[in-house]
């Protein structure tokens, strides 16, 4: 399984010290857009595993995540390298979209 949901103790080894480009998913499991892209992230993730990582994050199981990074909708995804934020898209349904948004 090449998507890994983390916590905020996880977030800062995993994304903020992390290698290369990785990927974050803010999401709730309530969420219907989010449970529609679950599937495309997955492959996704499996496909590009050797370009970029993929983690998700539970919004409601880490708010003051979500919060210090600005989440007001869900799903966003946030692309960051070297421990920086690079962009963010909301709600992307494709892969086209996903690859525009790491570059793949």
């Amino acid at each position: 399984m090449a998507l890994k949901q983390i916590n905020e103790t996880e977030f800062e080894t995993e994304v903020l010290n992390g290698d290369g480009k990785v990927l974050v998913d803010f999401y709730a499991t309530w969420c219907p857009p989010c449970r529609a892209l679950a599937p495309l992230l997955e492959r996704f993730a499996e496909q590009n595993a050797d370009k970029v990582k993929v983690y998700k994050v539970d919004t409601d199981a880490d708010e003051r995540l979500a919060e210090r990074y600005g989440i007001r909708t869900i799903p966003t995804l946030v692309l960051f390298e070297g421990g920086a934020e690079k962009t963010r898209k909301v709600n992307p349904q494709s892969r086209a979209a996903l690859e525009e948004l790491v570059g793949a």
